[in-house]
């Protein structure tokens, strides 16, 4: 491959050759036919002429495809941060509508239940702890206390566990300390939720005579003095009564998703603790 500089050095020797067989040509002042010397000089120019308008020109073009392509690239790297920036700006925008879409179902749930409530924001999550609990960003200093009810646009989430000035700690109900007294919504059958962790939760204590099919709706009885009555809880998916026993064995998907939770509402009117 030809190195640079031996390019420049035949470039220069053809302009200087051009250069001097026109200077030389010029040299001839008789007007009217050109010689014989003259045509060969005039036969040799051309040519030459020729090749150093070309090779200018390559260079010419050359320099303005690379001087354009340094713009491309300055507008390139221009259009990509205005992207990422306007990318981030619909992020925050829709981030901003689904909350206004959740904070309106607490909002809409917090009417629809003519109780005293305060809505809070998960700040936490305890995943070492032995317990199922979320920290919320609401405390003493807004009237809650603990046994108080938790709630979201689905159903219950759990009940304050523990309260400092400005933050509380949620049991969830599904965690296996948490029990609250259900009935199902269809028979009115009564049992008590107990928490099973990550596989939902158990209606217990349902007598084996009872009608409970899948698919049934499991609500808060209000007998325990901690839940309003009626605040969903879950569905039932599965039933098993081959064991033996008097009760049977009643597996309930929670309503709520524990692991989505973002916002929730506390009731302030808890008057006793669950069993």
């Amino acid at each position: 491959m030809t190195s640079p500089k031996r390019y420049y050095k035949v470039v220069a020797a053809l302009v200087l050759i051009v250069v001097s067989l026109t200077i030389f040509s010029l040299n001839f002042k008789s007007p009217g036919k050109a010689g014989f010397f003259k045509k060969i000089v005039l036969e040799m120019v051309a040519p030459l002429d020729y090749a150093v308008n070309s090779v200018f020109s390559s260079i010419g073009g050359a320099w303005a495809r690379y001087v354009m392509l340094v713009g491309l690239e300055r507008e390139n790297r221009e259009l990509n941060a205005s992207v990422t920036s306007l990318m981030k700006e619909v992020n925050n925008y829709r981030e901003m509508s689904l909350e206004y879409v959740r904070l309106r179902k607490l909002m809409d749930i917090k009417g629809d239940s003519g109780l005293p409530t305060v809505a809070a924001r998960v700040v936490g999550r305890d995943r070492l702890s032995v317990f199922r609990t979320v920290l919320i960003d609401k405390g003493s200093a807004d009237g809650i206390d603990p046994g108080f009810p938790v709630i979201t646009a689905e159903g219950v989430a759990g009940k304050i566990m523990e309260v400092s000035w400005n933050t509380s700690r949620v049991l969830l109900f599904v965690d296996y300390n948490s029990n609250i007294d259900a009935l199902i919504q269809r028979t009115r059958c009564q049992g008590i939720l107990r928490g099973l962790g990550r596989s939902g939760c158990e209606l217990k204590y349902v007598q084996r005579s009872e009608d409970v099919k899948e698919g049934d709706v499991v609500i808060s009885s209000g007998l325990a003095g901690v839940f309003p009555k009626g605040l969903v809880l879950g569905k039932v998916t599965a039933i098993d009564k081959e064991e033996a026993g008097l009760f049977q064995s009643i597996r309930v998907h929670p309503a709520v998703g524990i692991a989505r939770l973002e916002e929730v509402l506390v009731i302030l009117k808890g008057t006793g603790e669950a069993r």
